[in-house]
């Protein structure tokens, strides 16, 4: 979507003649939507982000513009947002992207893939490279358009009853995993199990699952994964900086005036930007207290982590191969990737490297 507005581009009079065109609502005029999250309300950062968003458009509209945030399960499953907001039947939800791999792969692209990019560098992609534009795009199939929606930052490697300590560990393990990386540990002999946050406890805690990776030490504390299982597994490979977003209907956001897009698009930013700031906060405090209570927390072994790597580097290969949106989307984000890793290795990186070994 181009940053200029809709009445810019065509003008009232052309607005008022095109019969097909969304009414616009003017800006003095009072308005209700409804928000459907993929989350639970007990993980009150991650559900917190449509709050804060709701909020903050409430604030700026000089409570004109009123979003209801419902919870996973309130008003649609966990993963039936999207075709909530394809069908009109919410104007709006608050997902990863990921989750809806299941109708095209592109659809990881916008949210994180392993070995992808870390979450400074997703941000960039999209508002300074070409990442919002071509992902955008792409959702206009589905009747949508995206507004970046939060970063978690890199993730851990999930919770294991049992130690990782080699490939061959990986083999037969059930786990529950965000949707797209499941590709790749299926290719390393796991066995894959998709399960919204709600859940996730109750089949590790029955051994349904041997397995289960969320997102981090705050909101795993918050569900408990410590009580079930002991061995806490990092990096999260498959997720280096995922991003969450908001998704619109179409026809919706095209009936606001310029005044409500711009308050949608400020409000974004702001829960975007809220959202990484508090996990920042809270996860090394969450991480002292696991560790406190027993946790054993581990490093995943080189030869796994490497056969990940070439099993990722292969999928890719045979979608770009195959699915001309993954293709385009995925070379640009490659390329960025490339000079964004070449940058980060020079400063970042060795920053922090340092940083982290010296005692202060």
């Amino acid at each position: 979507m181009e940053r200029r507005s809709f009445i810019g581009k065509t003008g009232l009079a052309g607005i008022l003649a095109a019969g097909s065109a969304p009414a616009i609502v003017h800006a003095q005029t009072a308005l209700r939507w409804r928000l459907a999250s993929s989350f639970p309300k007990s993980l009150d950062t991650i559900y917190g982000t449509a709050e804060v968003f709701a909020k903050k458009v409430g604030e700026l509209s000089g409570g004109k513009f009123q979003i209801s945030v419902h919870a996973a399960g309130e008003l649609m499953p966990a993963f039936g947002v999207v075709d909530g907001v394809q069908q009109a039947t919410v104007e709006m939800a608050h997902t990863a992207p990921y989750y809806f791999f299941g109708k095209d792969d592109t659809f990881a692209l916008g949210c994180s893939i392993p070995f992808g990019l870390n979450s400074r560098q997703m941000t960039a992609w999209m508002y300074e490279g070409n990442g919002l534009k071509l992902m955008r795009a792409f959702y206009a199939k589905y009747d949508m358009i995206s507004f970046p929606g939060g970063n978690s930052g890199a993730q851990m490697g999930g919770w294991y009853r049992k130690q990782v300590k080699s490939l061959e560990d990986i083999k037969g393990l059930k786990m529950r995993i965000s949707g797209f990386a499941g590709k790749v540990l299926e290719r390393m002999g796991g066995v894959p199990q998709s399960l919204p946050g709600g859940e996730i406890y109750q089949a590790l805690e029955k051994g349904t699952i041997d397995a289960a990776e969320w997102i981090g030490p705050y909101d795993d504390l918050k569900l408990g994964f410590n009580k079930v299982a002991g061995f806490y597994a990092y990096p999260g490979w498959w997720e280096g900086g995922p991003q969450f977003d908001f998704f619109i209907n179409h026809k919706a956001y095209e009936g606001l005036s310029a005044e409500y897009k711009a308050i949608v698009e400020a409000a974004s930013a702001y829960a975007h930007i809220d959202m990484q700031a508090k996990y920042d906060q809270r996860n090394p405090i969450a991480l002292k207290t696991l560790v406190a209570g027993g946790t054993k927390v581990v490093p995943f072994p080189k030869d796994v982590m490497d056969a990940a790597f070439k099993h990722s580097m292969d999928i890719y290969s045979e979608l770009n191969a195959k699915n001309p949106e993954w293709k385009k989307i995925y070379e640009d984000l490659a390329a960025f990737r490339k000079d964004q890793n070449l940058w980060f290795r020079f400063t970042e990186a060795t920053f922090d490297r340092y940083m982290q070994s010296v005692q202060l």
